[in-house]
């Protein structure tokens, strides 16, 4: 990702109301708080008395850019207002080689699992954004390396699932009663026997066909084990893996009842296949990083919340994830933005 060239003036600002605005949004992103015309004419670089600026200022409320909260002579960036600053005034750069190597290293897959990293990336997006850091990793549509059944308790047991690529899946399934051990070993068997770099809706068809045709020479009980384990992916979607960290750090500048039931409406909204899908569709229609102020990527209506999203792509530009982090409408769009972007592609070339 290349610098940006000194931006150029959105439609309808000129040089005096574009500068004005930039600094409020700046402030408001540093911290929180209405700016007023007197702290402004000692920030903007061109000297303007606070007369001209509460002009400027009104003149951009009238445009609904700016907001008066309460009876505040300050002024605070609307969601429009900041969607104009983040298109056409926000500047931002590469990151340097060290934050690079920084991203790299945290994200590195020695001794770990891939579920393991893929929460790294999520933690380490959180603490850089002082935001939630989201990873979505869709499900493995790659072929299967190695499926096992293991006892839990009478009743129970452990399906675990490696996908080429390294992923890790385990689900809980319900055996029948009197199910002797050897009947885990032999459901293990005789899938692994069937995989020879099928993916798991191509091994799904071909126990079906040879349970049906009694090529199979099992058992009920072990025939019972192996539908179970395989129907527990069966009824999942694309949507795959949402991990999500840091979501402590939206509810740090929350302050009223309102809010804070809108902030926890929003984790339960996360959580849903439905979002998860979506979250896909905005990275399949996205060349880089996209920004989403309030409610304009129609996955949550919360005010005051911004997203900032990527699509991870493998080496055949296949979108294979979607990287972001969710936060207040005050984060620092200028560092988010190329950490996002770089954090995308090496998660895109982990997922490979």
């Amino acid at each position: 990702m290349n610098p940006k060239p000194p931006p150029r003036l959105p439609p309808g600002l000129d040089v005096r109301s574009a500068a004005v605005l930039r600094e409020i949004v700046e402030q408001y992103v540093e911290t929180g708080e209405p700016v007023g015309s007197r702290t402004l004419s000692r920030l903007l670089p061109q000297r303007l008395s606070p007369a001209t600026i509460r002009n400027v200022m009104a003149d951009l409320t009238d445009a609904g850019l700016l907001f008066a909260p309460h009876t505040s002579a300050g002024r605070l960036p609307t969601d429009r207002g900041l969607r104009l600053f983040v298109d056409g005034l926000l500047q931002f750069g590469e990151l340097s080689e060290d934050e690079r190597n920084t991203i790299n290293h945290a994200l590195a897959q020695s001794g770990r699992s891939l579920q393991d990293t893929l929460a790294q990336a999520s933690t380490m997006l959180s603490g850089l954004s002082s935001a939630a850091g989201l990873v979505l990793a869709p499900k493995s549509e790659g072929p299967i390396k190695h499926i096992e059944f293991v006892p839990l308790s009478p009743g129970r047991a452990l399906v675990i699932l490696v996908s080429a690529d390294g992923q890790v899946e385990n689900r809980i399934i319900e055996t029948p009663p009197g199910l002797p051990p050897s009947a885990l070993q032999q459901a293990s068997n005789f899938l692994n026997a069937r995989l020879s770099g099928l993916s798991l809706d191509d091994l799904r068809r071909q126990v079906a066909s040879d349970l049906a045709a009694d090529r199979s020479a099992l058992d009920t009980l072990t025939s019972s084990v192996i539908e179970a384990g395989l129907a527990t992916w069966s009824a999942e979607g694309r949507a795959g893996s949402l991990i999500l960290r840091g979501q402590g750090r939206l509810l740090a500048d929350v302050d009223q009842l309102e809010k804070l039931g809108a902030i926890q409406a929003l984790f339960e909204r996360l959580e849903t296949e439905e979002t998860m899908l979506r979250l896909l569709d905005l990275a399949e229609t996205s060349d880089g990083v996209r920004i989403f102020i309030g409610a304009e990527s129609g996955l949550f209506g919360a005010a005051g919340v911004a997203m900032v999203v990527a699509p991870a792509r493998n080496a055949q530009d296949r979108i294979v994830g979607a990287i972001g982090v969710i936060g207040p409408t005050r984060i620092n769009y200028g560092r988010i933005i190329p950490v996002v972007d770089y954090t995308a592609r090496v998660i895109g070339r982990l997922l490979g």
